[in-house]
């Protein structure tokens, strides 16, 4: 983390990998759930997702009295579209699709519209339980985010720059890490929680009939589950560049580098569902604030001290 060498700065992909990117995205978005079948001992775990998405594309929408359906659908709508505009500035092996200076600023920003999302989903049912849902993940998102800001900024501070590629670069010696264990371990809790995904799944949990999703059907949910699995993959692909070295690696070119991190990221997180129960509201909100937060603010300021006495 002291003086790094001056490499030429990367250019961003061609223009039709942003008409690729969402092909791309929900492919890997299928390989997962795929996974996530097989763990649950659901039989014939290959073609479980196509069967679920073609019976809920055939199902017929339902609606309660006095609904907000133009905001509920815009919510479940923003949700994809946010997964989509986050993994934008990812690097997929040497350069993303969008090389922009500020990339850990946009990444952050795109997840907070998850926030929106959820929570006009929840509202937009006029149902009880579904605004319980949307609220429990404004709750969830307010305890999870200032931790998971932390975490990325400790990266961004590593490296001295906001810039993803520059990051990336900035580990060519050493991955993050090695050297930022509190901050990769606090940024997969987050990212978790971020994607309300295995025992953060409180927003959608059973005690309140699915939460914010309780009155979604056919499209409507079809769409917002796509969204959380999509928001999860992208969630567990930004911590390759952020904390693992990006496509650093041997004998592989980079984008299978990037491609096999992300696929142990992603297991990890599968297995953190299958393994662990819902933890509660009240508990997480606790666990963020008294512990995460005093730890990811440690690890920044353990870096930046070093980042200060290499200057």
């Amino acid at each position: 983390m002291g003086e790094m060498p001056v490499v030429p700065e990367p250019a961003a992909l061609p223009w039709w990998w942003a008409l690729l990117l969402p092909v791309l995205l929900g492919f890997v978005t299928w390989l997962v759930l795929v996974g996530d079948a097989a763990l649950s001992g659901g039989r014939a775990a290959f073609a479980a997702p196509g069967r679920e998405a073609v019976r809920l594309v055939v199902g017929q929408r339902r609606r309660t009295v006095a609904a907000d359906t133009v905001l509920g659908r815009i919510g479940g709508g923003t949700l994809p579209v946010a997964a989509l505009l986050a993994a934008a500035v990812l690097p997929l092996g040497e350069r993303p699709v969008a090389d922009l200076s500020v990339g850990v600023v946009w990444f952050n920003a795109m997840e907070v519209l998850a926030w929106a999302a959820v929570w006009m989903v929840g509202w937009g049912s006029n149902s009880a339980l579904g605004l319980v849902g949307g609220y429990r993940f404004v709750a969830q998102g307010l305890a999870y985010e200032l931790p998971h800001m932390f975490a990325i900024i400790t990266a961004a501070l590593g490296a001295e720059s906001l810039r993803l590629t520059t990051i990336v670069d900035a580990q060519r010696d050493l991955w993050f890490v090695v050297i930022m264990p509190v901050a990769f371990a606090v940024y997969l809790v987050s990212a978790a929680a971020m994607a309300f995904w295995g025992p953060f799944d409180a927003p959608v949990a059973r005690d309140v009939a699915g939460g914010a999703a309780v009155e979604l059907s056919g499209v409507d949910r079809l769409v917002f589950a796509g969204g959380r699995w999509l928001l999860l993959v992208v969630a567990a692909a930004m911590a390759v560049p952020l904390f693992l070295g990006g496509g650093a690696g041997p004998l592989l070119p980079a984008w299978a580098w990037v491609a096999v991190k992300t696929a142990a990221v992603l297991a990890l997180l599968l297995w953190l569902r299958h393994r662990f129960p819902t933890v509660r509201m009240d508990r997480y909100v606790e666990l963020a604030w008294v512990v995460l937060i005093p730890l990811t603010i440690a690890q920044a300021l353990a870096v930046a001290l070093v980042v200060l006495g290499g200057a």
